[in-house]
């Protein structure tokens, strides 16, 4: 896939997400602009019952939109004993207006309930893992790319790290022995699963 414009818009309002994103597209030069940029634009109902339905449809009607090339992600945390929740409903899992503390706050409480007398000191709660579902469309072609990526950890009841933003500072990274929000931006792209999708997608445009 060829991308001939300078700029990419990503379909967030998330300034996480934004410097992950800048920081990626960065080697290719390209200038990487955000839903902050276009305050005018209302935002996408991520009705989707899938991570790559959601990406698609705000992929879509941003594009459409701006006649810009747009690159959207869905992603969330999947827990174990949860079967699977929070999902797709991650940035909102503690309401429609939920902040990160609200969402990492109903996670802790959710795990805890499930938690057996004999366990009561382990700190992992459960095995769970980060999803990432990327659309990048562009309208003036009309050229679409998909990539997932994903990442295997733990939830800590012992939250740590100033870093990242979402659920990071409990998801534990066995492999570093840290949050995710211990991590530094290098690191993190290095493992993420949003690092992951994103690797898959730019090797796409070098191509």
């Amino acid at each position: 896939m060829s991308l001939d414009s300078p700029i990419i818009i990503v379909a967030t309002r998330n300034a996480g997400k934004v410097r992950e994103f800048a920081h990626a597209f960065a080697p290719l030069g390209k200038e990487v602009k955000s839903m902050f940029d276009y305050p005018e634009l209302p935002d996408v109902v991520e009705d989707g019952v899938t991570f790559a339905e959601n990406a698609w449809k705000k992929a879509k009607a941003v594009g459409d939109a701006l006649g810009l090339p747009v690159l959207a992600d869905d992603s969330g945390l999947c827990v174990d004993l949860l079967d699977g929740d929070p999902g797709v409903y991650s940035a909102r899992y503690a309401g429609e207006d939920a902040t990160d503390a609200k969402n990492n706050a109903k996670l802790l409480e959710a795990l805890e309930s499930l938690k057996s007398v004999e366990d009561t000191e382990q700190p992992l709660l459960s095995p769970a893992s980060f999803v990432c579902a990327l659309v990048l469309y562009d309208p003036a072609t009309g050229d679409k790319y998909e990539s997932e990526g994903t990442v295997e950890g733990w939830i800590t009841a012992e939250a740590a790290g100033g870093g990242g933003f979402g659920y990071d500072p409990l998801f534990y990274v066995p492999e570093y022995e840290m949050t995710m929000a211990e991590l530094t931006l290098e690191q993190k792209q290095a493992i993420s699963h949003r690092g992951h999708a994103l690797r898959a997608l730019v090797s796409s445009l070098k191509g």
